[in-house]
């Protein structure tokens, strides 16, 4: 049974703690910020989430072995229209494992599915409107680019604002039709984002997502 006051789980909430304050370093905020493009949910959300819904997507709940893949520790912040950080947002993620299949019942070549991989997380925000994940660097499948789903519920408000991150550098970007099919310039490469070593030497990856909400409650 999982026990979110184990050993091991604190060990870990301790290095997310610890990511999140490497690679979610606060910037100059402006009052001009570029809002996040909405995006497609996609038919993928899980249609029964896993027991464990925790952040670390990585290791599910105390188990000896973890997910295949890079592991990449994703990080951001949930800021309004005018860059104020928000304080106790829900943030979700969904994405394919290492072998492209999600969660999903219906999801494509379930018999390759990683069973070491939690393919969905969720948490809340911290007063910097700060949000921390462990997941793996996603790959891409079928017709799509490599991408990582976002839900996000401001605090108090049970509609959800959905969204997708992609990898920069991807050659499928190019071809990607939801990814192309954001015309302005500045929102595209808002959604872009740099995979870099978490420190010098490391196999485990860094990202940075910060998701600037529009003004009104349903951007």
């Amino acid at each position: 049974m999982y026990d979110p006051g184990s050993p091991a789980r604190r060990r870990l909430m301790s290095g997310l703690a610890g990511a999140a304050a490497m690679v979610a370093a606060p910037r100059i905020l402006s009052s001009a910020m570029v809002p996040t493009p909405r995006q497609t949910a996609g038919p993928f959300y899980p249609d029964r989430l896993p027991l464990d819904t925790d952040n670390d997507l990585v290791r599910i709940n105390d188990a000896d072995s973890q997910a295949a893949g890079v592991v990449t520790w994703l990080s951001g912040r949930i800021l309004d229209a005018s860059g104020r950080p928000l304080h106790g947002a829900q943030v979700e993620i969904w994405q394919v494992d290492r072998n492209g299949v999600y969660l999903h019942s219906e999801s494509g070549d379930r018999e390759q599915r990683d069973a070491g991989f939690q393919g969905y997380g969720r948490c809340v925000t911290g007063k910097n409107g700060e949000y921390t994940f462990r997941t793996v660097k996603p790959v891409p499948y079928a017709s799509r680019t490599a991408h990582i789903h976002f839900g996000v519920r401001r605090p108090g408000s049970s509609e959800r604002f959905t969204t997708q991150m992609y990898v920069k550098g991807e050659p499928l970007n190019a071809r990607d039709g939801l990814l192309n099919a954001i015309e302005d310039r500045h929102a595209r490469d808002s959604v872009i984002v740099d995979f870099k070593p978490l420190a010098a030497g490391s196999s485990e990856l860094a990202a940075r997502f910060d998701i600037v909400l529009g003004a009104t409650p349903g951007a």
